[in-house]
């Protein structure tokens, strides 16, 4: 079993498999919850990472899922960078998980039952390091593998945080190196250094558990996120709920060692692209490494938070427990008042 290589049973890695920015907003088209659910603080009426409905005695539910092919040939760490992607959308809100159930879809014809269960036990390790439970699921026999989660969270109602509330003057944090898409793609073509690739599983393996702190933090006015749509993509989503703009300091965003390596052998994941095909008439014009960067898709990635100037000391200490990479202790950029134009402009 250890020379099965599950990336080659699946036809994107990870979040990549995302539907893109701009087809994904087609299909939803028409398709938004409306106000006959007054309950509703959060539903697909924004781009947000998860639902919430009100509970009525100060406490709001969160539910999310999220599953995807595998990123890693190695079973056991494919089901725990899933499980851990999947937790990371209730963190995003501010919240505690509390409840997950599993996804699966699996080849039956194609790959022994005992590389599922491997699946199964990184995401079980997953939910445990995250203090819940993986108490059940569902699976089903199809083409490729799938793993991931749906995944139930509780937050104070008052210290909800939502992606489209960020304000004019703050500061823009990312808690994880960017690049994990272009590493896991020269990976697959046999070109990066197995200790960089190392990092970036332990990143992605990395629970955003700092995220349920944050609402005690009251500086921060938005939170999400960042996979398959890249900083910039899930930056715009910001932006635009928010009706701001962003000035990006084009030298301060992290990236995993390796990465500028794979850049110059031109290697590259095709969602790039794609990605910036969705949403690059909003964003100045980079040159080329900062628009592979920005639109690398993430798996697992950072939170990115829209902070009041007044709690950035505060905030790093608070990164600094939570062991987040040094490389991330700066902020990225501001967000500002919006114009016209562009909406991510860089100095």
């Amino acid at each position: 079993m250890n020379e099965i290589k599950l990336t080659q049973f699946s036809h994107g890695y990870g979040c990549g498999c995302k539907i893109a920015p701009a087809v994904l907003d087609e299909i939803l088209k028409g398709n938004k919850t409306g106000d006959e659910f007054p309950g509703l603080l959060v539903g697909n009426g924004s781009r947000d990472d998860a639902a919430v409905l009100d509970l009525g005695n100060g406490l709001a539910l969160i539910s999310t899922t999220d599953f995807f092919m595998p990123i890693v040939d190695d079973a056991y760490t494919f089901g725990r960078i899933a499980a851990t992607n999947a937790i990371s959308d209730v963190f995003a809100m501010g919240g505690r998980p509390n409840l997950a159930v599993a996804i699966l879809g699996w080849p039956v014809d194609k790959l022994p039952a005992e590389l599922a269960s491997a699946v199964l036990a990184g995401g079980r390790d997953a939910c445990k390091a995250a203090g819940i439970p993986l108490a059940g699921g569902h699976s089903i026999d199809s083409p490729e593998p799938i793993f991931g989660l749906a995944v139930n969270g509780l937050v104070t109602a008052s210290h909800l945080q939502r992606n489209d509330t960020a304000r004019a003057g703050d500061l823009l944090f990312l808690t994880k190196p960017l690049g994990a898409g272009i590493l896991t793609t020269a990976v697959k073509m046999g070109g990066v250094d197995e200790q960089d690739f190392t990092v970036a599983i332990e990143s992605m393996c990395k629970l955003n558990s700092l995220g349920a702190r944050l609402g005690d933090l009251g500086g921060v006015h938005a939170l999400t996120d960042v996979t398959g749509f890249g900083l910039f993509g899930h930056l715009i989503e910001m932006l635009e709920g928010s009706g701001m703009m962003a000035m990006l300091h084009k030298d301060r965003l992290p990236v995993f060692p390796g990465v500028d390596d794979c850049l110059l052998r031109h290697t590259v994941p095709a969602i790039t692209y794609r990605n910036w095909n969705s949403y690059g008439h909003l964003i100045e014009e980079p040159d080329v490494r900062l628009l592979q960067i920005g639109c690398d898709p993430q798996t697992s990635g950072g939170l990115l938070i829209s902070l009041a100037p007044e709690q950035r000391e505060e905030l790093i200490a608070m990164m600094q427990e939570d062991k987040v990479n040094p490389s991330c202790l700066i902020e990225i950029g501001q967000v500002m008042e919006y114009d016209s134009g562009h909406r991510i402009r860089f100095k």
